[in-house]
Parts: C-alpha cells; sequence; structure tokens
C-alpha cells in the first residue's frame, strides 16, 4: 500500500471532480494491481503533478529501473501511449508496456530530478525544446488522434460570445486579432503528431539521450501550435521574438504561419479564462502583442 501524495488529492479534488475522486479512491488498489501483473518492485517514494502519480519501480525480470504513470483516462491523455509508440523512443520517454482499459503506462525511467528547467541559460533551453519538436513532429499523426481542425474550429465558434466579456478594449482587440490569425490558417491545419505540451519541465535527462520529451497530449496538426510553451517559460518579454525565430528556423516552418498558430495558442489560453471567470494571462497577451507588433 502507497500513500498517495496530498497535493494529487487536492489537486484532483479541486479540477477534476467527480472523476478525479473517483480516481484518486481506486488509485491504491491500482498500484496493487499494476506492480502485480508487470512483476514490479517498487523503488521510491511516489512523484506527481497536478494530474499523474509517477511511481519508480524496477522490473523483477530483468533489474530494468521503470516508472508507472496512473492516471485519469480522457480525450487528452487517451493519446499518450499512442504517441510514444509513433516516436518509439526517439526524442520522448520510451513506453514499456500499458494497459488500455485505465491508461496506466510502464515507462523508462528517466532522471526526474533533472528537468530542462536547471540549464541557466533560457536560450540554450528553448533550442533544446525546439530540436525536439524537430523531431517528433517529424511524425505523421495516426489515425484517430485528436485533430487541430476540430479544436481550432470549435475555438472560433467560442469567440464571438467570449469577445464581449473581456473588459479591457485593448485585450479583447488582441483576442480578437488572435482569433483572426486562426481563420486565415483553419482550413490547412496540418497533420503531424505534436505534442502540445513540450515546456522546460517537461523535459528530463536520460542516459541514452540528454534531453528526452514527456507527459504528451498530443494531436494531428501543424507544428506551430507547438511552440507556446517555450515562449510562456521563464517568460521575458524582450526574448519572445528571438525564441520565436529560433524555433521556426530549427523546425524550418513558415514564418507566418507558424504565428498565426501560435496566435491560436494564445486564443485558446484566453477563451479558457474567459470561460473560468479569470483574467488573461498577462503574459500570453504580452506574446500576442509581441507576435503583432503591438503593445499588449
Amino acid at each position: 500500500m502507497i500513500d498517495i501524495p496530498d497535493g494529487l488529492v487536492e489537486s484532483q479534488y479541486a479540477y477534476a471532480g467527480e472523476p478525479g475522486r473517483a480516481f484518486i479512491a481506486a488509485l491504491p488498489a491500482r498500484v496493487e494491481e499494476f506492480v502485480e501483473r508487470w512483476g514490479l518492485e517498487v523503488d521510491g517514494p511516489p512523484m506527481h503533478g497536478m494530474a499523474a502519480l509517477v511511481l519508480p519501480v524496477v522490473r523483477r525480470a530483468d533489474g530494468l529501473p521503470a516508472a508507472v504513470k496512473f492516471q485519469i483516462l480522457d480525450a487528452e491523455t487517451e493519446g499518450e501511449p499512442v504517441a510514444l509508440r509513433v516516436w518509439d523512443g526517439a526524442g520522448a520517454v520510451r513506453l514499456l508496456d500499458h494497459d488500455g482499459a485505465t491508461g496506466t503506462m510502464l515507462l523508462e525511467r528517466l532522471d526526474a530530478g533533472r528537468m530542462l528547467s536547471v540549464l541557466d541559460d533560457s536560450r540554450e533551453a528553448v533550442l533544446v525544446i525546439a530540436e525536439l519538436l524537430a523531431r517528433l513532429t517529424a511524425e505523421p499523426a495516426p489515425a484517430g488522434m485528436r485533430t487541430l481542425s476540430d479544436i481550432a474550429g470549435q475555438m472560433l465558434a467560442d469567440v464571438p460570445g467570449a469577445l464581449p466579456r473581456i473588459a479591457d478594449p485593448v485585450r479583447r482587440g488582441i483576442v480578437a486579432s488572435c482569433a483572426a490569425a486562426v481563420r486565415e490558417v483553419v482550413g490547412e491545419p496540418g497533420d503531424r503528431l505534436l505534442h502540445w505540451d513540450l515546456h522546460f519541465e517537461n523535459v528530463l535527462a536520460g542516459e541514452r539521450e540528454p534531453w528526452l520529451a514527456i507527459d504528451p497530449k498530443p494531436l494531428a496538426g501543424d507544428p506551430g501550435f507547438d511552440l507556446w510553451p517555450a515562449l510562456d517559460n521563464r517568460f521575458a518579454a524582450d526574448e519572445v521574438l528571438w525564441r520565436f525565430d529560433a524555433m521556426t528556423q530549427v523546425l524550418g516552418l513558415d514564418r507566418e504561419r507558424a504565428r498565426a498558430w501560435t496566435l491560436g495558442r494564445v486564443l485558446q489560453n484566453a477563451l479558457w479564462d474567459v470561460a473560468d471567470g479569470r483574467e488573461l494571462a498577462a503574459d500570453g497577451m504580452e506574446i500576442a502583442g509581441r507576435l503583432l507588433g503591438r503593445s499588449a
């Protein structure tokens, strides 16, 4: 029996509602089930983020260090093992086993104590992200993956109802401009396999490669939609355009298309903020303003 970390319990109760409560209630038995099923020995205390429990283990059969990831199975997480199988360890953590009914995954063990965020030079970190994205998005998305086409279409449908709820006219104008940029490219949403959440803390040090991506929330789409996390991480307004230009160059992207889809990520976040009754994120508005060539 393991102790479920309080932080995971609190986040699941606060943000995941009844599915989160059910996940927490089932977790102790689920841990025991998969430790036994996959022939594992627990090899350290559990780790967690907002949505998942990660348990370090050793595989009894061969002594291989690994990690088991437990999380709610939903539209975002169900694609994770599919993407990891496609990438097969090339730039991303390797999937060793998977249970489709629960979404539980057995993963290779990386160095959880050494995230990309440990690098002092944020430009170096951004270039690592760019090089990983170039490899990951080189793969076409497999059939059945959620699509940027659907996401963008829903965003544009939500914009007319959201704009009147943004009190500040400058920020309202920026959000409207983000939507206009997405309308220009929505007819060509792309078909690459995107990570969607490749920020500094979703890159861990490995043994077989210096840095590997973890925790994808994959979808099929244009790689430009994958750039925003590295613009927002360790945010520095004066670095936005350098980071954007560096990433588009490393990935070989058309700058205007990438700009439109990056503005799409700002739009996505802004719509979530409006729906939840929050102030629009200042950093996101600044990123959009810099890409649009205006003040936020």
